[in-house]
């Protein structure tokens, strides 16, 4: 068989690893790694040359590119073996292979790399299946290894990745002819093979063949009788809970550095947390370096059942995380040296609440999600094990090496910085269109996550594929007039990205009537959309951001008519100038909890506006006496700047309250209005 070209080789590994890291049973999100070996052509001294193509530090197996691929050569790789100066300064191996790169070389070598370049295999494949991990942190790991797979997978202790595992590697597969791959101890699984669907198929036989004898040799109930106190709720009941309770977790695991969370009740963490034995498997904490990387060494776990009073759960979630402040900080203590990076923070990641769920943190929704999912690997890893044997993680030294490594403290370090907004979970009401629409964009784009609120659902649902979708951005239809549906709009909130602190009072309308046409109907209309709405919104924030703890912004979009008397506009203008003083009250009763309210007082913003095209333009533009396609042009020549304000500059004025130069500011109003005399601030 002919050598794959150096192009056919990336084209398989990256098929390869779309197929693989496609399916969450064979490895976690932004697990492993895979490799290829193929021979290609020195352009300086047109020689061939041996290339290895292993994707880069960082990335994920199942949306894996070219561009995320390190490619080094294979003989400089293996000539490091010569320098090695032994594992207790193999770290400085990593800095060596910048030295093995072809060319400008890819993506940074990860930590694996020696594992894959010095295996004698053309194709490596590294995973994290739950399967194999399972077997990897079974107290009878070795004995079971074998009864699984014979001598064709060999059991390789527990060592922390690096240029000495890779060594260890590739002595068991010269030494072992017959084996086509390694359980690591505590941490995963490697396969290898000639060709790329060798190698696939050789991965996928080990995951399968170990799931295959724990459905076999498992026995029922690893995690324990179930306790019926900590049996699930309802569903309806259980997302109350959760959403009572996300805000003040929120606030808690806050504490060093400001987190968004995300809330999962699949049924895998329910029977988990209902299993009799789940605080004594919690209190191990995890294994596989991926998964306590992004859940911490272990998780806070509320001991009440889901039916103890909220208050009381509350007062114990605070207890709790005391104390787990305090045993984090003596694990940096009991393990750190003078050479280890400062304690990053002793917030957990994780909290578990039986009868409810989990709830996960982090930099970002996505972040948090992910963090999610990698424990709810941990629990299938905790359940394969408990059903063959008993789940033994790696030591809690080991995972204190890994946690404070200087390498990943640098990876860190190269993180960019985050956006003025990152963290913060911003509530937009009338945010399908107009001004409400290109807020949400740009509070989005400066980092915070957006609930998109409105009427219409389904362009809101619209707005938050523009946004990036479920990680960025979540759409709730609600009628601010109904307080049931104020509330629950911030229910979604909390459970999609554990509360709010940042609000936007945008939705509106309007008829434009003289006085004497102007009916009850309409006052009702503006006043219940405009004064009540925002006033529900306002008092349901406050509510949550005082329960959560952590201060917040609220922003009302009010008019220049709150302040500029106009004729044949009593009701709209009367409802803009309650939404105005609505401001001022706020702001001098919510100060004490660190609640900044305030607000922007727009021109007319005809452009991509629901209210203008909605009738309100063509009845503004009768009483004018100009074409409503002349509008926006005819606003602008009225003021002073002589420019049409739109929905853009709206957004910019709200971003400059709440990006964070302007933290002493609240109960003031921004005009937006491009000068209009008559709404000087007086």
């Amino acid at each position: 068989m002919n050598e794959p070209t150096p192009e056919q080789a990336v084209s398989e590994l990256l098929d390869r690893a779309h197929q693989l890291g496609s399916d969450p049973r064979n490895t976690n999100y932004a697990g492993g790694n895979a490799s290829a070996k193929a021979t290609g052509t020195d352009p300086v001294t047109a020689r061939p040359e041996r290339l290895m193509w292993v994707k880069g530090s960082g990335g994920d197996l199942g949306t894996l590119k070219e561009s995320g691929l390190a490619v080094l050569r294979l003989d400089r790789m293996r000539s490091l073996t010569e320098v090695y100066p032994g594992v207790e300064r193999e770290d400085e191996m990593v800095e060596a292979l910048d030295h093995c790169l072809y060319g400008k070389g890819g993506a940074a070598p990860s930590i694996d790399t020696a594992m894959h370049g010095l295996v004698e295999a053309e194709h490596v494949d590294h995973l994290h299946p739950d399967a194999g991990i399972a077997l990897a942190t079974a107290a009878d790991g070795p004995q079971l290894t074998r009864e699984c797979f014979g001598d064709k997978v060999v059991w390789v202790p527990w060592r922390r990745p690096g240029f000495q595992l890779g060594l260890d590697i590739a002595a068991v597969r010269r030494e072992n002819p017959n084996a086509v791959g390694v359980v690591l101890g505590g941490h995963g699984i490697t396969a290898w093979g000639e060709t790329s669907a060798q190698c696939q198929e050789n991965s996928l036989w080990i995951i399968r063949t170990a799931e295959q004898f724990l459905r076999e040799r498992g026995r029922p109930e690893p995690f324990g009788p179930p306790v019926s106190a900590n049996a699930a709720l309802p569903a309806e009941q259980r997302h109350e809970r959760a959403a009572a309770l996300a805000p003040v977790i929120r606030g808690l695991v806050s504490t060093d550095n400001p987190q968004v969370g995300h809330y999962d009740d699949r049924d895998a963490v329910l029977e988990f947390l209902a299993g009799e034995n789940h605080p004594q498997l919690t209190d191990l904490g995890t294994s596989c370096p991926d998964h306590f990387l992004r859940t911490k060494v272990r998780p806070l776990v509320l001991d009440l059942p889901p039916t103890a009073p909220l208050e009381e759960a509350v007062e114990r979630l605070r207890e709790l995380h005391s104390a787990y402040r305090q045993r984090y900080r003596e694990y940096y203590q009991r393990h750190a040296d003078e050479n280890s990076p400062a304690m990053r923070g002793a917030d957990p990641t994780i909290v578990l609440v039986p009868g409810v769920g989990m709830f996960s943190f982090g930099k970002d929704k996505q972040t948090a999600r992910v963090a999610g999912e990698f424990y709810v690997n941990a629990i299938n890893v905790m359940h394969g094990a408990e059903s063959v044997s008993r789940y033994q993680p790696i030591e809690e030294s080991e995972k204190f090496r890994i946690e404070y490594w200087s390498l990943e403290e640098a990876k860190l370090a190269r993180m960019p910085a985050p956006k003025p907004l990152a963290t913060r979970v911003a509530l937009v009401t009338g945010g399908a269109s107009g001004i409400g629409r290109a807020t949400a964009h740009r509070l989005c784009a400066e980092g915070a996550c957006v609930v998109v609120v409105d009427r219409d659902v389904e362009s809101a649902r619209q707005i938050v594929d523009e946004l990036g979708g479920s990680d960025r951005a979540v759409a709730v239809a609600a009628d601010l007039t109904d307080e049931d549906e104020v509330s629950a709009a911030f229910r979604t909130a909390a459970l999609s990205f554990g509360g709010v602190d940042l609000v936007v009072n945008n939705a509106g309308l309007s008829v434009s009537k003289p006085l004497l046409e102007t009916s009850t109907a309409d006052w009702d209309t503006q006043h219940d959309v405009m004064a009540r709405g925002s006033f529900l919104v306002s008092r349901e924030a406050a509510r949550v951001m005082t329960f959560e703890g952590r201060g917040g912004d609220i922003v009302y979009v009010a008019s220049k008519n709150s302040v500029f008397a106009g004729q044949n506009n009593v009701a709209y203008g009367s409802a803009k100038a309650d939404q105005a003083h609505q401001v001022r009250l706020l702001a001098a009763e919510l100060g004490e909890h660190g609640i900044r309210v305030n607000g922007v007082n727009p021109d007319g913003v005809v452009r991509g506006s629901g209210i203008f095209a909605g009738g309100w333009g063509a009845q503004r533009a009768a009483h004018y006496g100009v074409r409503e396609s002349e509008l926006g042009e005819f606003y602008a020549q009225r003021t002073l700047l002589k420019r049409e304000v739109l929905p853009e500059n709206v957004a910019a004025a709200v971003f400059a309250l709440v990006g964070g130069d302007l933290t002493h500011t609240t109960g003031t109003h921004v005009p937006v209005d491009s000068g209009v005399p008559a709404a000087f601030l007086r």
